[in-house]
């Protein structure tokens, strides 16, 4: 095993992937090594599809060996720490590698255990999520029977800023289907005060949601699930905002509301790598700390991070690694050539695609600024207004994003 490199990668995630492919792709001569102990890469954008029972798992997974570029290393251990003042990562076989530029992109961690009780109770029974098993998911809503059917969103961080809402409109639109509405309450508890936070798609979500009927709670943490007694158990803020007010089962003890469900929906707490915690690279909550235009590390120049492991203050999604990747190449490309950072900057933009029932769409598009703001390449689409929903965006979510994410982006192919 080689253990110096010109460039280290750490991940065969979207990011990892899409850096190497595109360095290469620029400069073949290029010394790439990547970090990646998992034997598959997985398309994550298509698990809410999964989980609404229309399209196929399997179909999400790839061996890692075939979406490595050829002409990269593939080291496949676990990263135990990193030092950055001596340009050294120790892997999980006891070896030091050395770098001339490292970039950080294992993804994040889903850490059930922080919440009491949900690590016994996830994807068994009548409790899911789609960032763990969205099979799961889906048996989960196609065997619902009736009653209520919660869905919890936790406190940001977490991958996809809409994905806790997507599955429920998804498993409304079901509900409906087979007839079992009217006997089923839907309720969506938040830790969060708003339903998104720009303003152009809230609006449209608030028509969602009230046309579907959903019981809205806002400032609901979820802090224990209860899966024998089939009760979550959140911290309430005593000024809770609600809409769509239900009928439901509430019950009061030791400062906490639990809430009887049927079924439920829950998004495990997600924290960063613990060996980005652990060295000389995090900023106060663990998270790799960069630029948030450049995405060079603040303190060691040598050093990039972009996707889930960052500190960006954006939404964690792949959409906004499409648009991270190219000023990470561009900069490390150009501190090669000419030892100065380029005038690539990234200025934030993430996507969140807003599935609201089978066969409908809108698409979040914005900025560090939380500004609207549409690709123009949607109107070869005949989309004049993507924060509205439409069918053509549906089509693009189940076909055309997974044919470019596959075909494209991991090939280092700017889309």
């Amino acid at each position: 095993m080689k253990t110096r490199y010109q460039i280290l990668i750490i991940g065969g995630g979207t990011a990892g992937i899409m850096v190497s492919s595109s360095l290469l792709k620029k400069n073949p001569k290029l010394h790439i090594g990547i970090i990646e102990p998992s034997e598959s890469h997985r398309y994550q954008p298509a698990w809410t599809l999964v989980g609404g029972g229309t399209y196929n798992y399997k179909k999400t997974l790839r061996p890692m060996k075939t979406v490595i570029p050829k002409r990269a290393d593939w080291i496949k251990e676990e990263v135990v720490s990193i030092d950055g003042k001596n340009n050294t990562v120790t892997i999980s076989n006891g070896r030091h590698i050395t770098y001339e530029f490292l970039v950080i992109a294992p993804g994040l961690k889903l850490a059930p255990s922080l919440t009491e009780g949900l690590d016994e109770s996830l994807d068994k029974g009548v409790v899911c999520s789609n960032y763990t098993d969205p099979n799961h998911t889906w048996q989960v809503i196609k065997n619902f029977k009736g009653g209520v059917a919660l869905f919890i969103q936790p406190p940001k961080p977490y991958k996809c800023g809409g994905a806790p809402q997507k599955v429920m409109y998804l498993a409304d639109d079901h509900f409906k289907k087979r007839g079992i509405k009217k006997n089923t309450s839907v309720v969506f508890a938040s830790a969060s005060d708003i339903i998104f936070s720009v303003k152009k798609i809230a609006d449209t979500l608030w028509k969602v949601v009230n046309r579907k009927g959903i019981n809205v709670k806002f400032e609901h943490e979820l802090k224990k699930v209860d899966g024998k007694n089939k009760i979550a158990w959140f911290k309430v803020a005593p000024d809770f905002v609600e809409h769509n007010p239900t009928q439901l089962q509430v019950l009061e003890e030791n400062g906490l509301v639990g809430i009887k469900y049927d079924m439920l929906h829950v998004v495990p707490i997600n924290i960063p790598p613990d060996f980005i915690g652990k060295s000389n690279l995090a900023d106060e909550n663990g998270w790799v700390n960069i630029d948030s235009k450049t995405l060079q590390h603040k303190q060691f120049s040598n050093i990039f991070s972009l996707g889930d492991a960052s500190n960006l203050p954006t939404s964690k999604t792949g959409a906004a690694i499409r648009k991270q990747a190219p000023v990470v190449v561009n900069n490390i490309l150009l501190l090669i050539k000419t030892k100065e950072l380029g005038n690539k900057v990234y200025d934030g933009y993430t996507s969140c695609p807003f599935i609201t029932g089978y066969g409908k769409m809108a698409l979040a598009e914005f900025d560090y600024d939380k500004n609207f703001m549409p690709d123009p390449k949607l109107k070869r689409m005949f989309i004049k207004d993507s924060s509205k929903e439409h069918w053509r965006l549906w089509i693009l979510k189940k076909y055309i994003l997974p044919y470019l994410y596959w075909n494209k982006m991991l090939k280092g192919k700017e889309v």
